[in-house]
């Protein structure tokens, strides 16, 4: 995969797995935390495939949120982004275990992972492929708005599942209030985007003609 930190000088890796549909400042607010909070040496952002939890509504094509992410970190040399989701074949869906796996492998054992998400995709994990696996190679961090009511993860991950809880951490982000629902919802009523997601990335989407038309 182009672009990659070198492995020999990585030894705590942040991955940030999401749609990217679009990326916005709550993304990019969070990313920067967790690599701060957590001693990371480098975030790679990792736009989906084909999310097997998003078909209930149309993602815009892969090389577009490819692009908008792309644009939207390019300025920070502690991010990178990896086309390794999107470049799977046409249609099939990807999981979050393949994507662990291949950077596990890639950078090592020595290497530890930590997956960035956010609060309300982590009270689906007990739906996500390989799970357990997924929970003893990497460290997950649910990031959350302020004020956010931790009881219903509590409660749903730590009944049916109590080892779960032990790698998941939260941290509360204020940023993690916008989000891309949000941003697309906007730009098809025509109101504006501003300071909801980096210059370059509104002017891609702009440029484009992304969202006109929302089905959500």
């Amino acid at each position: 995969m182009l672009n990659l930190p070198d492995r020999e000088k990585v030894h705590r890796l942040g991955l940030m797995g999401g749609t990217f549909d679009p990326i916005h400042l709550g993304h990019l607010v969070t990313a920067e935390e967790v690599r701060i909070q957590y001693g990371l040496d480098h975030v790679i952002f990792v736009p989906s495939g084909q999310p097997p939890h998003k078909e209930n509504r149309t993602v815009s094509e892969a090389e577009h949120r490819y692009l908008m992410t792309m644009v939207a970190t390019i300025t920070n040399p502690y991010f990178t982004v990896s086309r390794v989701e999107i470049d799977q074949p046409s249609g099939a869906p990807t999981y979050t275990i393949d994507t662990v796996r291949y950077f596990h492998e890639y950078f090592g054992k020595k290497v530890q992972l930590f997956f960035i998400t956010g609060a309300d995709a982590i009270l689906e994990i007990l739906t996500w492929k390989d799970y357990s696996e997924l929970l003893s190679i990497c460290t997950f961090i649910a990031a959350t708005r302020p004020g956010y009511s931790l009881n219903k993860l509590k409660d749903t991950l730590g009944s049916a599942c109590p080892e779960t809880m032990e790698n998941i951490d939260i941290l509360e982000i204020p940023a993690v209030a916008i989000s891309s629902t949000l941003i697309r919802r906007r730009v098809a009523e025509g109101k504006t985007i501003k300071y909801l997601t980096p210059e370059s990335v509104t002017e891609y989407i702009f440029k484009n003609r992304l969202y006109c038309s929302i089905n959500e």
